[in-house]
């Protein structure tokens, strides 16, 4: 397989620049994820990755080879596209086998790697049959099954699952990780979806306006997000941000807002001005013994826990909370943060201030 490392890649379109700067390392062996918005510049990245668009500058190097300025072909990269770009003429063995028969291999090799690939994918049943009856989810394995049989260095997914619907898009979701961890394959996954990247990815980058926001493994992209974008994006609901003017200095140990202390791990820069505190819905508490105040705004039953909608000074607070807490609209209560979890922005540059413990997460940003 292969480790792919993009060093300052940016692609201009004219006078548009769709990737700006961008800096970061796949591992040998990673399920890697791209993740943001629409026109965020994941898909731009993934295709000057696989070839299928030339840099304007920066590098690209695959297993320390730089490969920027030659074409896919070139790559022994495998890509697999949301619409499945199947050939509708040609039944599912066919469909399979076409890049081998392609490169001129046997007739027997080819026999041998289509059923193999057709029993890890679980299609062996329907390998006679036209594409073009088939579901969405089989069509899917059919673009897989395409793209494994060629045993590329590196698989390069475009929002592979978007065109399915909720059910099958859990189900290839799975299927897709356990088929990654049997194989060990390199694989890049497009996705503007975080849950999906959360659950898959062994790594993340979240991009947003053709520029990188974060770089990180799941758990430190969620617990200690590098900007307010990612703080916004990630997470369902996304963290609560309540804004205010304050001065922090390195080293502090709480910030103060309207004259009441929040303790915070410690501080990696300081700021002055307006600031931003970032605290998750599920490290909220109702305490009616807590000095910061709010008043409840609406109730949501999720079953095992509600999301209770509070207004306070600084903006809205939803916490997640036990669904057998008895939470009534229009009263006030007191919201206690856990200090651990708490994360602090410049508003200005959008940057955390983070905590020296957490200070790799930021340098990836």
């Amino acid at each position: 397989m292969a480790r792919i490392e993009i060093k300052n890649l940016r692609k201009d379109f004219g006078d548009f620049n769709a990737v700006k700067s961008s800096s970061f390392v796949i591992e040998d062996g990673e399920f890697f994820m791209l993740l943001g918005p629409s026109g965020c510049g994941k898909t731009t990245t993934l295709r000057m990755i696989a070839g299928l668009e030339l840099p304007s500058s920066g590098e690209i190097l695959i297993d320390g080879e730089e490969v920027g300025q030659r074409p896919a072909s070139q790559r022994d990269i495998a890509f697999v596209f949301q619409m499945f770009a199947l050939y509708p003429h040609l039944n599912v063995r066919r469909n399979i086998a076409y890049p081998l028969v392609s490169q001129g291999l046997p007739k027997a090799q080819v026999a041998a790697k289509v059923a193999e690939v057709a029993r890890i994918l679980g299609i062996e049943d329907i390998l006679n049959r036209p594409v073009g009856g088939l579901s969405g989810g089989d069509r899917q394995r059919v673009a897989l099954g395409r793209a494994i049989v060629r045993e590329p260095k590196a698989f390069l997914m475009d929002e592979p699952l978007g065109a399915l619907d909720a059910e099958f898009r859990e189900r290839m979701a799975e299927e897709l990780r356990a088929l990654h961890d049997r194989m060990g394959a390199t694989t890049v996954y497009v996705t503007h979806d975080q849950l999906e990247a959360m659950q898959m990815g062994d790594k993340i980058v979240v991009m947003n306006h053709g520029v990188v926001e974060q770089f990180g493994v799941p758990q430190d992209i969620y617990d200690w997000p590098a900007t307010l974008f990612v703080a916004d994006f990630i997470g369902s609901p996304a963290m609560n941000v309540l804004r205010f003017d304050g001065v922090v200095q390195p080293g502090d140990t709480q910030v103060t807002m309207d004259g009441i202390a929040f303790d915070m791990p410690r501080l990696r820069a300081g700021a002055k001005g307006a600031l931003a505190l970032g605290v998750r819905p599920e490290h909220v508490a109702l305490d009616d013994g807590a000095p910061y105040r709010g008043t409840v705004q609406a109730v949501e039953y999720l079953g095992t826990t509600q999301i209770v909608t509070l207004d306070t000074p600084h903006g809205e607070v939803k916490a997640r909370v036990p669904s057998d807490r008895a939470v009534t609209p229009g009263t006030t209560t007191g919201l206690g943060f856990n200090s651990r979890t708490l994360s602090l922005f410049d508003t200005d540059s959008g940057r955390a201030l983070l905590s020296d413990a957490n200070a790799e997460v930021l340098a990836h940003g």
